[in-house]
Formats: C-alpha cells, sequence, structure tokens
C-alpha cells in the first residue's frame, strides 16, 4: 500500500457516515426497513463500527460488489469470518467461498446439471407433486403456509433430485439454518445452533457420499463428473453439499414469501390466476420485495475504491441486499408487491459469478406450487398473525397461518 493510498483510505474512513446499528440484532431482524432506510440515505458506503465492517446497500453498489470478485472475493469467506485469519466451523464451499481458478470446475459442473434444460425432465413429475401435495393440504381450508407448503414442498421434491434417501431429511432444515446463522457474528442465534452442529454436519457429509446417493440424480451425476475428471473425487462430495446447504432453505423461504405476498396482495393473486404464466415473475417479484437472502459479506482484496469512498484492504464489506431490492434509485414504488413490474436486475439471487446456481431449480418449485393452488384457490387470506423466524442471514416465516376461498 502506498502512502499516498493509505492516506486516501484513512481520509475516507474518517468521512464516512457512520451508523451504530447491529444488523443481527432481533429488532432488526424482526423488522430490517428501518436500518436499510438509514442505510440507504446515509451514503453509498457506511461504517457500522459495532462489527468493523463496511455496508453498502443501494443498488448500484451492491450490484457492482457482488460482481467485483476480483476485489471483493469470496475466498475469505461470505460471512463475517475472515477466513484469512480465523478456522471456518466446516470445509468452505467450492461454489460460495472460492474463487478462480478453484471455483470454476465446480461451477461449471453444477450449471450443466442444473441448467433450464435439463431441468426440463423435472418439469412433468414437479408438477404432479405440486397437485398431490396441495390436493391433500386444501382438505382443510386453514393451514400453516409454511409447514403445509413452503417447507413441504421442496422438501418433498428436491432431495428426491439430488438423490438422498427419504429418512433424515428434516435434518436439512435445522442444518442449513445453522449454516446462514454462522455467516453472522457469534450471537445468540449461532449458539442455539451449535450444539446439534457436528452432528447434522456429519449426517449432511454423510449423504453426499457415492453410495448413499440415488442412480440419476444431481448426486451421482456430480460424481460422474469426477469420473470424467470433470473435478476430482475430493471435490465432489463438497459439490453434492452445495446442493444441500444452499439448496432447501432459501427456496422455502423464498416460497413462503410469495405466499405472503399473495394472501396480503389478493389483486395480484387475481391477475395470476388470470394468467398462470406469471409463476415465475411472480416469484422473482417475491424474493425482490422480502429478500429471502437478506445479506452477504465480501472481504476487500485491496484498497477499493467504491461509491467515492475507499474500503481497506483485508476489511469486510456487508452487502444489504435487501436494502438494493428496495432501493428506490433503482426501483419505482419499491415496497410494493407488484407482478407488472419486471423484477429482473434483483440481488436476491446474487450476481455475477457467484451468482446463486440453483435458482433455475427455485423457479420450478415455485411455478409447480403456485399453479396448482391458481387452479384451485380463488384467493388467500390471513388467518392468524404471522411469525417471524430469525436468522442472522435468511429473512424467514416461522409461522404463515392462511385461509384458502376454493374457486
Amino acid at each position: 500500500m502506498t502512502a499516498v493510498t493509505a492516506v486516501t483510505a484513512m481520509t475516507a474512513m474518517t468521512a464516512l457516515p457512520v451508523l451504530d446499528a447491529d444488523p443481527f440484532a432481533h429488532d432488526v431482524l424482526e423488522e430490517p426497513a428501518p436500518l436499510h432506510a438509514a442505510l440507504l440515505a446515509a451514503g453509498p458506503v457506511v461504517h457500522l463500527p459495532r462489527y468493523d465492517v463496511y455496508a453498502l446497500a443501494r443498488h448500484e453498489h451492491v450490484h457492482a460488489a457482488l460482481t467485483d470478485w476480483q476485489n471483493f472475493p469470496s475466498g475469505a469467506g461470505v460471512g463475517l469470518s475472515n477466513f484469512r485469519h480465523e478456522k471456518p466451523w466446516r470445509p468452505p464451499s467450492l461454489l460460495l467461498e472460492a474463487d478462480p481458478p478453484r471455483h470454476d470446475a465446480p461451477r461449471a459442473v453444477l450449471t450443466r446439471i442444473l441448467g433450464p434444460r435439463e431441468l426440463r425432465g423435472l418439469r412433468g413429475r414437479w408438477f404432479a407433486e405440486a397437485e398431490d401435495l396441495v390436493e391433500k393440504v386444501l382438505a382443510e381450508r386453514e393451514f400453516d403456509a409454511v409447514t403445509a407448503l413452503a417447507e413441504a414442498f421442496p422438501l418433498r421434491v428436491f432431495p428426491d433430485a439430488v438423490g438422498i434417501p427419504r429418512e433424515g431429511r428434516e435434518n436439512l432444515l435445522p442444518y442449513g439454518d445453522h449454516l446462514f446463522n454462522a455467516f453472522g457474528p457469534a450471537n445468540d442465534l449461532v449458539a442455539k445452533g451449535d450444539p446439534r452442529a457436528g452432528e447434522l454436519s456429519a449426517w449432511v457429509n454423510d449423504r453426499c457420499r457415492r453410495e448413499v446417493l440415488a442412480e440419476g440424480g444431481f448426486g451421482a451425476r456430480i460424481w460422474a463428473a469426477a469420473d470424467r475428471g470433470d473435478i476430482t473425487p475430493e471435490q465432489a462430495p463438497l459439490v453434492v453439499r452445495s446442493l444441500l446447504s444452499a439448496g432447501v432453505d432459501t427456496t422455502v423461504h423464498g416460497l413462503a414469501a410469495v405466499l405472503y405476498a399473495f394472501a396480503v396482495h389478493p389483486g395480484q393473486w387475481r391477475r395470476l390466476r388470470e394468467d398462470p404464466g406469471l409463476a415465475r415473475v411472480a416469484f422473482d417479484e417475491a424474493v425482490r420485495w422480502q429478500s429471502p437472502v437478506q445479506t452477504f459479506f465480501r472481504t476487500a482484496d485491496r484498497d477499493v475504491l467504491i461509491g467515492g469512498a475507499v474500503v481497506p484492504e483485508g476489511r469486510k464489506i456487508l452487502m444489504f441486499l435487501a436494502a438494493a431490492n428496495r432501493d428506490p434509485r433503482r426501483w419505482d414504488d419499491p415496497g410494493v408487491f407488484d407482478l407488472s413490474r419486471d423484477p429482473s436486475g434483483h440481488v436476491g439471487f446474487g450476481m455475477g459469478l457467484h451468482q446463486c446456481v440453483g435458482q433455475h431449480v427455485a423457479r420450478l418449485e415455485a411455478e409447480a406450487l403456485l399453479s396448482a393452488l391458481a387452479r384451485r384457490v380463488e384467493r388467500f387470506e390471513l388467518a392468524g398473525t404471522p411469525r417471524r423466524h430469525h436468522n442472522n442471514t435468511l429473512r424467514a416465516w416461522r409461522s404463515l397461518p392462511v385461509r384458502a376461498h376454493l374457486a
């Protein structure tokens, strides 16, 4: 670092707006909008002294940081912990916590396996599974949309597609919950999951073995890629683990978000029923509006100028994806859930090299479930007070009681 760069960095640090806020406090996790509004108003880069991190909330700068893996790599971890100085609680993800060239081969393998063309083979089966589940759930007019639909459907179809046995699938949600909590500080949410972390991690790792995975599933195809030499045998189980780590919780909370959106926006549900082709737009708009993944960290690889401020080398940035997805500089009426909007460009699935490789899977699950519901349900309404589930990274519902009025 040159003297000029050092002076520039120090000047930027003293001039930066500062917010003495804890983005992982329970009141913020319950309702993050006030903090997001303060960050959006404060400036392009805001210093959060509680964790000594640099916050980005505006869409322009979050998008820029997400796509700039050279300056803001993921290899030091996408959480508060810095893997250059701290040992991670589990071997880092080859997809989420690695950069080129280490990231390239595993990413290429999963991109082929999870691409839109490959997923067409699952479409008929998943639509039939959705019809079957919806028929059973609607036998009762009131139900919890989280447990009955948002959790039940992904836990039914996605592990089948990966090829893991049915026994023990209930472990996937607490494992993912702890994983996403661990991206934040060592607070009470992390402490809550610590006692079972080893047990759950061992269970997931066991399901990544070649011998456990069903023939023809995503997992077996990852191991076949290792046999071809596309990835190494040591990488194969870690790539399978990436599916089980990031492919369940995020979809569950995305589905819960879109079901909540329709429960409180009956006019938008009517629009979907009139035009079922809007199902994928509805899911993406709900991901923008609710942002199931709220935040991710990166680490500055050098002194980086962003938004007129310098983020010093080796320091963590905290990207507020949810704030970017409601930035009025990017979106008209950002707080409104609106199916006439083009939500493409939201950062709910990330952006750039590390953009969610399983997003097409999530969209297909959403399309199947929403299509089945649209044929049967005239409207939804809340049947009680929804309750949030707090997680350091995820925006989630614990309970979403709804009443369905059948068509």
